[in-house]
């Protein structure tokens, strides 16, 4: 079982699917931070507070608390029954944005292809036809076929 193993890991397609989850990882941190340091703060300005993914509509409070009740984090720290819409229109927009730049991705990448495959088909020599002595051949075999 552990030589099967060996050659499932090391089959290229493996290390493949390991390298772009690695990536989508970094990536995805990247485009997290573009939604809550650049993005949501203007969205914020717009609809009239500063940081969007607090904005929540609060439910009840767990009993003995007595803290804030416009503090998000210490409510969902405390176990507040919260409807936290903020947080969930934050992972759209980071959802989107990166289905927006995987689909620009895609989308190059099938260019490429393209151009490349075109490439080649214009590299390759047109298929050979036959040459004449060969159609002289054929000819007269079917002349003494005929006869």
């Amino acid at each position: 079982m552990l030589q099967e193993f060996k050659k499932f890991i090391a089959k290229g397609n493996v290390m493949d699917l390991a390298v772009g989850v690695i990536i989508g990882a970094a990536f995805g941190a990247i485009v997290k931070s573009l939604t809550d340091e650049v993005i949501m703060p203007v969205v914020g300005a717009i609809f009239g507070g500063a940081d969007f993914s607090n904005h929540f509509v609060l439910l009840s409070t767990p009993d003995g608390y007595t803290g804030a009740l416009d503090d998000y984090a210490a409510l969902k720290e405390a176990g507040a029954a919260m409807v936290g819409y903020g947080a969930f229109v934050t992972a759209v927009i980071n959802f989107l944005i990166l289905a927006f730049i995987i689909f620009l991705m895609v989308r190059y990448v099938n260019k490429l292809m393209a151009a490349v495959e075109k490439k080649e088909e214009e590299a390759a020599p047109p298929p050979a036809g036959p040459s004449e002595i060969d159609l002289l051949i054929e000819i007269r075999d079917e002349l003494k076929k005929r006869s």
